[in-house]
């Protein structure tokens, strides 16, 4: 197994367990970009929380994160 095979294998495995966490922190993140740009730049910070959320569940290979 190469070094990016054990990468990936081990941010699957957080991923796994943590995945809610971390789209939480992907729409408090999309929160806060958007406050801070006075919602000048909503349709591109939604476009990118959404992308953030597909790559999360082509890691885990579940479709579950709420939208």
């Amino acid at each position: 197994m190469g070094f990016l095979d054990d990468a990936k294998k081990k941010l699957t495995d957080a991923v796994d367990k943590h995945g809610d966490k971390i789209s939480d922190g992907i729409d408090k993140a999309a929160a806060a970009a958007d406050q801070k740009t006075g919602g000048k730049h909503a349709d591109k910070i939604a476009k990118v929380q959404s992308k953030a959320k597909d790559g999360l569940d082509k890691l885990d290979g579940k479709n579950d994160d709420l939208r």
